[in-house]
């Protein structure tokens, strides 16, 4: 045995077979529900691994997830991995264009999709390469006739598991679209994503030392833990609290997609334990039903709430703290390239920063010498390790990001920081967006925390805008709360000016009904960017010039 994903979930089935894995609420308040033992998800998953295997997808080929949340995502996850095929995921919000670069650049052999986007797969299909099995998820729709059905393909295939060795080198792929440019596949092997990205079997403890001791421990515990990932299963965050979840032997809840009563509703109901979500784009909606329409929803069993991949506003947590005194709320920091990095200090948030205790493998290093930096200088955070093995069909890139030295392999994360003494790192944005206002930079992020610390303001996001003067600017797109009144772009920077540098004050201040971010909550800067153009800016504040003073 290895630490491959597959064998690991089927040491974990062999262990506690009856023992509750899977609940799935398919339209939240509908009471329609499937619940599954970690006998029947494997017997499911066999099933689908027979098929795709019978239908001429080999080992090491690319099947594409194309799903919402659901059964059908985590059991086609485990059917790849069981036949040593690499499962890869696409984003459901993507259009022709976005599928057809994605398909293609994937390499995809096989594509599994929901019939809801039956038709975007159908016009994105002609270009689409080397993709020639389909199988559609539920009915109706307009996609193309020779897809084979779910249910068609699941029963044609064996629940057995006479499926060949494995090993600790098959690959994982999570495609990840960040901030800017068009998607990319981000290659694990899986012994290093099981390390990295699910905490070696204990994310808070002790990795395990040999691949068999995993199930020892689910053997040696009990149950009672139920994992809540309520973003989309198509952001890696949430996929890999899944499989958290199966290494510990627990169970796993899942809605298809994000509505902030019924997630609230499904803790109570189901006891969940631990909740995920991404930054204030989902915290804040639960805030709000938990201050208003549900008010006096039982959260008693829920130890704790985590977020990742934005970060969580001081105001907000403020508030879920007020509502939730019992819950731990983390402010984790990870990516689809490094994993779990590490935990938001208490102390965190407009004074000092966003500040994490990370691991031992992560550090600050200088961009251009890729040697670690002295402490409170500016650099590229880095992991070194279990760490990727660079991105899919993109040498240019992979070049650029991951790096070998003293025998290591490293990654370099997008995200600027500095490292103090004792080794906590302060995160100060993502390079890709930072703001070079005559000559100062500005982090969208530390903005983005100052806006959001205004009562009134429910949602921003910071991009840079050209300037004839100063290169560019620093431009907010804000989402006022609806029960805001009369608030104002002064009234913003007014509020700004407590917290920021005057470079750092917002100079376009653009008012919006809605911020667009991703399904999971991350930030679209590409879109604030357009929209902070694409307004009519007023005269810059007279006492707050936007770049360096001299």
């Amino acid at each position: 045995m290895e630490y491959n994903l597959a064998d690991l979930f089927e040491s974990i089935v062999d262990t506690v077979p009856g023992r509750e894995a899977l609940v799935y609420l398919d339209h939240p308040g509908s009471g329609a529900e499937r619940r599954l033992t970690y006998a029947q998800l494997d017997a499911a998953a066999n099933r689908l691994a027979h098929h795709l295997r019978d239908s001429g997808v080999a080992p090491g080929e690319h099947v594409g997830l194309h799903l919402c949340n659901g059964v059908e995502y985590l059991q086609t996850a485990l059917a790849c991995l069981k036949i040593r095929a690499v499962p890869v995921n696409v984003n459901y919000r993507y259009v022709e264009e976005e599928l057809v670069y994605l398909y293609r650049d994937a390499d995809l052999a096989a594509l599994v999709y929901d019939a809801e986007f039956g038709g975007r797969v159908a016009a994105a299909l002609p270009r689409a390469g080397g993709l020639r099995h389909l199988v559609r998820v539920g009915s109706g729709g307009d996609g193309p006739p020779t897809a084979v059905p779910f249910t068609e393909a699941e029963a044609s295939g064996s629940p057995g598991r006479d499926f060949p060795a494995r090993s600790a080198d098959d690959r994982f792929i999570i495609y990840t679209g960040g901030t800017t440019g068009m998607p990319k596949g981000v290659m694990w092997r899986q012994e290093d994503l099981f390390f990295s990205g699910l905490g070696g079997g204990a994310p808070t403890g002790e990795p395990v030392r040999r691949p068999e001791e995993l199930a020892e421990r689910v053997a040696a515990g009990g149950e009672g833990l139920v994992f809540f990932p309520t973003p989309p299963l198509m952001h890696g965050t949430s996929t890999l609290t899944a499989f958290i979840a199966f290494d510990f032997g627990q169970k796993v809840v899942l809605h298809r997609k994000f509505v902030p009563e019924e997630v609230l509703r499904t803790i109570e109901k189901e006891k969940v334990t631990t909740a995920s979500l991404v930054g204030d784009a989902m915290l804040r909606p639960l805030v709000d039903a938990l201050a208003g329409p549900l008010r006096g929803t039982d959260l008693s069993s829920l130890l704790s709430v985590s977020s990742s991949g934005a970060i969580l506003s001081e105001t907000v947590r403020a508030q879920f703290a007020a509502l939730a005194p019992h819950t731990l709320l983390l402010n984790n920091f990870g990516s689809s390239e490094s994993g779990f990095n590490g935990t938001a200090t208490a102390d965190s948030g407009p004074e000092k920063g966003f500040r994490l205790r990370v691991n031992a493998r992560t550090t600050v290093v200088d961009p251009a010498t890729l040697a670690p930096v002295a402490p409170g200088e500016p650099g590229r955070i880095a992991q070194r390790g279990h760490v990727p093995l660079g991105y899919y069909n993109d040498p240019k890139k992979t070049a650029e990001t991951f790096f070998e030295a003293d025998g290591e392999r490293w990654v370099l994360l997008g995200d600027m920081g500095t490292v103090d003494e004792d080794g906590v790192i302060t995160v100060l944005g993502r390079g890709s967006q930072c703001i070079n206002t005559g000559g100062e930079k500005v982090y969208p992020e530390e903005v983005e925390q100052a806006l959001k610390a205004h009562p009134e303001v429910y949602d921003a996001l910071v991009a840079g805008v050209p300037d004839t003067r100063w290169g560019f600017s620093v431009a907010a797109v804000v989402q006022p709360r609806a029960q805001a009144s009369g608030l104002t772009a002064d009234a913003v920077r007014d509020h700004c000016r407590k917290r920021l540098a005057g470079y750092k004050i917002p100079r376009t201040v653009v008012f919006t009904d809605r911020i667009q971010r991703s399904p999971s909550g991350k930030a679209d800067y590409r879109w604030a960017r357009a929209v902070a153009q694409a307004a009519d800016r007023g005269p810059a504040p007279p006492d707050e010039p936007p770049g360096r003073l001299s």
